[in-house]
């Protein structure tokens, strides 16, 4: 009897075992299936709109809540840009081409938005525009005057998708405006904290990590990320000719490189690949366009006598190359990627790439390659 009870327990022993061993090896499989990676970048390189592509791609489009939850964010980045560029005219005295009609338009924004800062509680009526406001930016944008400071914006800070608004006026003005993908995806948010971002392709599950305005705390934080399949680094080539916001002194371009030779030679980071989009490509192409010169700020390039079609590929390559030029490790493996971060056909082809290149990562991670 002695013996049957000890049988019993053995072979339940031998169950529970089992069932420990068969529940390891799914945490292996799984663990196996789920992709780690850290989105990093200087700021306004467009790492918070290739997230908002992820979700359109992998997660289908913004539900009604979600975009009417962009309506305030985008109705405010349409008019502090607008702000800032009549600020900018002041400081770069520049005229309005129009006195008459332009000047009341100007103040009748900045009336606006002083009636939004003394009051916290103040919002647009039935979450709309204020029709006197839509009215003021139209004329204003008309003004040759404000053209011409659109123009110079490299000379000061102004949000990438200004024009894109202006141009869109009248229709984020209506009653029943609703944000469109494109309006939701250059909408313009100060990304603080981290974020995780989940989503899936095909049985990879993939975790994404935005760090953004964490910069400065970056040793403290750093080495939690240790084991990420890959880095995602973005660099917008558009800005090759402007400053930071933060020091005027300092080239974007060049506190790009900066941070990305401090990452990419990380001691947390030795064989981690890096997968790098040089993003903005269309206002890179848009700049060369209005007569931007590369050399002016990197005397190492040389753009003599090129067309437009051609300087936009060796500047992409130049750059390319001063990056992967930057990796000290034999072991890292560098992948370069050109990205219009708001361009959902072209962002939807580029991540089916990299999902190719995290395939091969993980395999050769497992010992299967």
């Amino acid at each position: 009897m002695g013996c049957g009870g000890s049988k019993e327990i053995d072979a339940e022993a031998k169950m529970m075992n089992d069932q420990i061993e068969s529940q390891i090896r799914k945490d292996k499989v799984l663990l196996r299936n789920e992709i780690k990676m850290l989105l990093l970048g200087a700021g306004e390189s467009g790492k918070s709109t290739i997230l908002k592509q992820m979700k359109l791609i992998h997660e289908g489009s913004y539900s009604a809540g979600e975009r009417e939850s962009y309506k305030e964010i985008i109705f405010s980045n349409t008019i502090q840009s607008m702000l800032v560029i009549l600020d900018a005219m002041e400081m770069l005295n520049i005229q309005f081409q129009n006195q008459l009609l332009s000047r009341p338009s100007s103040n009748a924004i900045r009336s606006y938005n002083q009636s939004i800062e003394n009051d916290p509680h103040y919002h647009h009526q039935a979450m709309r525009l204020d029709p006197r406001v839509v009215d003021a930016i139209e004329q204003l944008w008309s003004d040759n005057g404000v053209r011409s400071c659109y123009d110079r914006s490299r000379e000061y800070q102004l949000n990438d998708s200004a024009g894109y608004y202006f141009d869109s006026i009248r229709r984020i003005g209506q009653p029943d405006y609703i944000p469109s993908d494109q309006d939701v995806l250059r909408s313009r948010v100060k990304t603080t904290g981290i974020s995780e971002t989940v989503f899936l392709i095909g049985e990879l599950r993939y975790r994404m990590f935005d760090v953004g305005g964490q910069r400065s705390e970056r040793k403290k934080w750093i080495h939690c990320f240790e084991n990420v399949t890959a880095i995602v680094f973005l660099v917008a080539l558009s800005e090759f000719d402007q400053t930071l916001y933060e020091d005027e002194s300092v080239n974007r371009m060049q506190e790009a490189l900066n941070l990305f030779d401090s990452i990419c030679n990380s001691r947390w980071f030795v064989r981690t690949s890096i997968i790098l989009f040089l993003n903005k490509i269309d206002l890179f192409k848009q700049k060369l366009i209005l007569g931007a010169r590369v050399e002016d700020f990197f005397p190492e390039f040389n753009s003599f006598k090129q067309l437009i079609e051609k300087l936009l590929q060796t500047g992409a390559e130049f750059f390319s190359q001063r990056f992967v030029a930057l990796n000290q490790s034999p072991a890292k493996q560098i992948y370069v990627h050109l990205t219009c971060a708001t361009d959902t056909s072209q962002i939807r082809f580029v991540l089916s790439a990299v999902n190719d290149i995290i395939i091969q990562i993980n395999l050769r991670e497992c010992g299967l390659l």
